[in-house]
């Protein structure tokens, strides 16, 4: 598996008790809640695209909003 470029920031909000034991049960498989999460999220990106993730790949155009589908 190829190193990924890492320059996007993602910012969530979470209860403290959940990021507590999501910290803890990370530590003990001595990966970073941000290797996890990283982890879980090319599982999403793999799961609903039905296909292997490939870093070279383009992202999807950005969802136009309802408002301007209904113009």
């Amino acid at each position: 598996m190829s190193l990924e470029t890492r320059t996007a920031r993602l910012t969530i909000l979470i209860d403290p008790r959940k990021k507590a034991i999501f910290e803890r049960l990370c530590a003990e498989e001595d990966a970073t809640p941000s290797q996890v999460v990283r982890r879980l999220i090319r599982g999403y990106i793999e799961q609903k695209q039905g296909r292997p993730w490939r870093p070279e790949e383009q992202p999807l155009p950005p969802q136009r909003s309802r408002s301007s589908k209904q113009r």
